[in-house]
């Protein structure tokens, strides 16, 4: 029989906050097999944690919920694998290059060293690199994706890094490991584990987009030739359009509603004369419209900025992202494009068990989880020792889902949430504080 090892992932957004637990073992085999959410949270905005203290609330009731599924139980979560999204994400090129001596064969650390190289590259202070991707090696005047073996006197590199404002995977840092109690394993941009997974190897060579239309943000990765050549994160997602809508004097849970149910990105031809609920639909589409063919054009934009023409892009667009279910938004970026436009997807060699795991909303943070079991050996579960189980031998296996309460386990999660339990219900009510700060980049 073979060795299985559990392994956890965890996404923090705008809009939710997703966690995913999966298995794989010694032949490889990777089955997802429980995830749990929550939506609204308004203590992140733009991919940066703002109340670390509710974040925490959130995270620990959601793996609080994991822990109690029979897939899981008695194990109990003690790492995760932790994506990075969010608007300072982007990617910076770099080319570094080493002198060699004569005939010296490309190894290992020699890849190494360029690679510590180009992360030292003086940048922004206000941000810090997160990963540097190679793009392309060139040793002598031979240029290559793949250097290891061969042969040369030199080798020049040329890197993207990816950057982001420090408090990003600060703010994660406290919230999960002071708070939450939790190791975080290993950072993870979400979007390349997303285009690692979605995309397939021959849309990344024939050259191709990946954008991930989320509340707040909206990302865009284009590969060419294989490689990466450009990452942006642009300001803006589906809660735009939904907030443009809350100036026809509607609350916001009513404006998304109304946005998911009703609307389109897509001007009709004919104008409607459907009076919902007090609202010309004929004013709620103008407004999706325009806004919708704002981020867009922005989306567009980004292929010349890479430096390239839609022409370069025969691989066509892969969306992924809550906001890539607003109708028409994917019809009206073909249309403005000419290029192919799908759906991002998980590819059959992830299997997934848990039959409430719906892709759309938990296809990030799978992708995460997946690209954290394959590039690492470390487990994220642990099984508590005898003398701490409960008499069923199953913790909390009599307590209902969605009430979950504290457990008694080593360096866990459970007293300090006792001393602000009183204030949970203030907590969750109203709009986070002003984001002014984060405007300014």
């Amino acid at each position: 029989m073979s060795n299985e090892r559990y392994v956890a992932a965890v996404e923090v957004s705008s809009s939710k906050i997703v966690a995913v637990v999966g298995k794989i073992d010694d032949e490889g085999q990777f089955e997802v097999i429980a995830s749990d959410h929550e939506r609204g949270v308004e203590s992140v905005r733009y991919g940066i944690v703002q109340n670390l203290e509710e974040t925490a609330v959130r995270i620990d009731r959601i793996l609080q919920r994991l822990e109690r599924k029979p897939a899981i139980a008695p194990h109990t979560i003690t790492g995760v694998f932790v994506g990075l999204s969010g608007r300072s994400l982007r990617s910076i090129s770099t080319t570094v290059s080493l002198t060699l001596p004569n005939d010296t064969e490309i190894t290992q650390a020699i890849l190494d060293q360029l690679n510590t190289q180009a992360r030292q590259t003086d940048i922004d202070s206000s941000l810090m690199v997160v990963d540097a991707i190679p793009r392309t090696y060139t040793i002598g005047k031979y240029e290559t994706t793949s250097p290891r073996g061969m042969v040369g006197s030199d080798i020049t590199a040329t890197f993207d890094l990816i950057v982001c404002r420090p408090e990003m995977q600060r703010n994660l840092t406290r919230t999960l490991t002071e708070k939450v109690k939790v190791d975080v394993k290993a950072f993870l941009v979400t979007a390349l584990s997303t285009a690692a997974v979605t995309l397939s190897v021959e849309e990344k060579r024939q050259g191709c987009m990946l954008v991930d239309m989320g509340a707040e943000t909206t990302t865009v990765t284009i590969y060419k030739k294989g490689s990466l050549v450009y990452f942006a994160t642009l300001p803006m997602g589906g809660r735009n359009i939904t907030r443009d809508i809350t100036s026809l004097n509607v609350l916001e849970e009513k404006a998304e509603d109304i946005k998911t149910t009703s609307g389109n990105a897509i001007a009709s031809e004919t104008q409607s004369s459907l009076n919902l609920g007090g609202l010309k639909m004929s004013e709620v589409q103008s407004i999706i419209v325009a806004r919708a063919e704002e981020i867009v054009a922005n989306i567009i934009e980004q292929i010349s900025y890479a430096g390239l023409k839609e022409a370069d892009l025969p691989g066509g667009i892969v969306c992924v992202g809550g906001g890539s279910r607003l109708n028409g938004i994917m019809d009206l970026l073909a249309q403005k494009t000419g290029l192919n436009v799908r759906r991002g997807q998980l590819p059959a060699y992830i299997s997934i068990s848990d039959t409430r795991a719906q892709q759309v909303d938990t296809l990030q943070a799978i992708a995460l989880l997946y690209i954290g079991a394959t590039n690492s050996t470390d487990s994220c579960l642990e099984i508590l020792p005898q003398d701490e189980l409960p008499a069923t031998g199953v913790a909390n296996a009599s307590q209902p889902a969605e009430e979950p309460k504290p457990k008694t386990k080593p360096k866990k999660r459970s007293g300090w949430l006792s001393s602000i339990s009183g204030r949970l219900a203030d907590m969750f009510a109203g709009d986070s504080e002003d984001d002014s700060d984060l405007m300014d980049q």
